[in-house]
């Protein structure tokens, strides 16, 4: 689906044009789940580049774990979040009172690798094969449910076995199981690493399923509190606008964001020599977009860049991070940003009737809103 995107300005005049004085600032927190990370990228541009201070806020970042995300926006404890959609459905058919606002994936983040020399080529050879996933639970689960839905199969026609969150080293000891299910802007980077360097079994290439080229699920994004959103939507959207900003620019200059994402992300790897290149792409990058290029020369920008630093930088290992966020942004790559469409939402509720996590369709009309994005053509 062709989408493009902009964003309703709903600030006043002032707010838009003039940076707030730090005394004036609100405090405000965003709550993630996970820990620390350079996915978490656009969030920490927003912060790093001024975005939300120039909206008029004081932001700040909690890491929790998922549920206790949907409870502290759900009892009015925390304005902001970001979680999955299958999240959202479970927690409003139980009456907990939010809203997605934002839809940051555009890709479901979930597919399943295997190694490709074997006879599997496409997902309806997954018959009768073993396939390891974390848990009959979470995304994974939903995503291989789609996955196999999708393709008339069903997890009856495979084996599953649960490995916890070691999919490269359950995979990459040789025999134990012939596919996992992974998250897509990592897991998939780490057993090629692993391969490339002669660790992993018999493996040298891996072939990826992923579950968004059979259905389009609903993924990650922003909620907010029912309250909010119809009390303050100008706040809301002040803070989607912030978030919003800091994709964007992580998107056209990721070299940039690397760099930002520092101060966040411990131990994230930056030696003096990927530091130096880093700067000297982010500033080529810029004088590049500087001449408003396509999305599409955008796009091949980001694949010379990761080009260059592989010519650079001689341990494959210190540019992981740097690939897993370009692997993120194409997960989050469209031409409209933070929209999320009724079909997708539809896709997420008929997986989780299917899974036993969903006893009954809710309305999902005021699941979510796209009030802070305007469609046009």
């Amino acid at each position: 689906m062709i989408k493009r995107i902009v964003i309703v300005l709903l600030f006043s005049v002032v707010v838009y044009g003039v940076s707030i004085a730090q005394d004036d600032l609100e405090d405000e927190r965003f709550l993630l789940t996970f820990v620390p990370n350079i996915q978490f990228s656009p969030l920490y541009v927003a912060i790093e580049q001024g975005y939300a201070e120039d909206a008029g806020y004081n932001l700040t970042i909690e890491y929790l774990n998922e549920p206790d995300v949907v409870d502290l926006v759900a009892a009015g404890q925390a304005n902001f979040g970001m979680v999955s959609g299958e999240q959202v459905i479970t927690a409003v058919s139980r009456q907990r009172p939010i809203v997605y606002v934002y839809e940051w994936f555009q890709q479901y983040p979930v597919g399943v690798v295997l190694d490709a020399a074997s006879d599997i080529t496409q997902v309806s050879d997954l018959a009768g094969k073993r396939i390891g996933l974390p848990g009959r639970f979470g995304a994974s689960y939903s995503g291989l449910t789609t996955l196999l839905t999708a393709n008339d199969m069903s997890e009856r026609d495979v084996e599953l076995q649960e490995i916890g969150y070691v999919a490269p080293d359950v995979f990459c000891t040789g025999g134990a199981v012939d596919a996992v299910v992974v998250y897509l802007n990592n897991e998939p980077l780490q057993i090629q690493l692993r391969a490339d360097a002669g660790d992993c079994a018999d493996v040298e290439s891996v072939r990826v399923f992923p579950v968004a080229e059979s259905t389009d699920l609903v993924a990650n994004g922003i909620i907010t509190s029912t309250e909010l959103l119809e009390r303050d939507p100008n706040h809301v959207s002040a803070i989607v606008m912030a978030f919003d900003h800091g994709l964007r620019d992580v998107i056209n200059n990721p070299a940039r964001a690397y760099l930002l994402s520092e101060a966040y992300v411990e131990g994230l790897p930056l030696s003096d020599e990927l530091r130096e290149a880093l700067n000297t792409l982010a500033d080529e990058q810029d004088a590049f977009l500087a001449d408003q290029p396509t999305r599409e020369d955008i796009i091949a920008s980001r694949s010379a860049m990761l080009e260059t630093l592989q010519s650079t930088i001689a341990d494959p290992a210190e540019l992981i991070q740097f690939q897993v966020l370009l692997a993120s942004i194409n997960l989050w790559d469209a031409d409209q940003l933070g929209y999320s469409d009724m079909a997708s939402w539809e896709a997420m509720q008929t997986t989780l009737i299917e899974l036993g996590s969903l006893d009954d369709a809710i309305d999902l009309e005021g699941i979510f809103t796209n009030q802070f994005v305007d469609e046009t053509d």
